[in-house]
């Protein structure tokens, strides 16, 4: 949180930025804003972080920068840390109520739980997990599920080795263009007056 506040005090973030969070498959997206050219985009992703984290580190993270739109990856180092499936989807209503609270109007997206090889053991939880989270976010308004589970599984049903690098776990350019291709139709166009 401290380097975010450093950062911020050299390089202001944008007004009423698209902010994406979670763990480390935000932090590690270096080429986010240029995936999105043109829009006001600010990562605030921090590695190894579950929802609680997300959840607790709201306002450092997303609410103090009065964004336009979240756009949040977690439950994958839940899952990791044997959270069931229903503890991520607690966790996930913890995390809306959160921004609810302080931001009532301001769309969520919530991209789903990536398959990886390096976890491909925890697939049927991480599934099941993805299915409670999703049916949740469809009774809730503007709180959008984007599926990212489906597209990086191969024909066997398998995590695609492609898309990731050396450890099995993180991913490359190739599994980051996946991301960006599926999440863009999810990003927010216009900026609607913030007060």
């Amino acid at each position: 949180m401290g380097r975010f506040a450093a950062i911020d005090a050299t390089d202001p973030p944008p007004a009423h930025p698209i902010v994406f969070t979670g763990s480390s498959s935000i932090r590690m997206w270096s080429s986010l804003r240029a995936d999105f050219p043109g829009k006001p985009l600010l990562n605030r992703g921090f590695g190894g972080s579950q929802i609680r984290d997300v959840v607790w580190y709201a306002d450092n993270v997303a609410i103090r920068y009065r964004p336009r739109q979240i756009v949040v990856y977690c439950g994958d180092n839940d899952i990791d840390a044997r959270r069931s499936p229903q503890q991520v989807v607690s966790d996930f209503h913890a995390f809306v109520a959160r921004i609810r609270r302080d931001l009532p109007e301001v769309p969520i997206a919530w991209i789903s739980i990536k398959p990886s090889v390096a976890r491909a053991t925890q697939l049927g939880a991480q599934r099941e997990a993805n299915a409670l989270v999703k049916a949740a976010a469809a009774g809730m308004r503007d709180v959008e599920y984007i599926d990212v589970f489906t597209p990086m599984l191969d024909a066997s049903g398998q995590p695609r080795p492609e898309l990731f690098v050396d450890d099995g776990l993180h991913m490359n350019r190739t599994g980051y263009a996946l991301w960006r291709n599926i999440i863009g139709p999810y990003l927010e166009e216009e900026l609607e007056l913030i007060t």
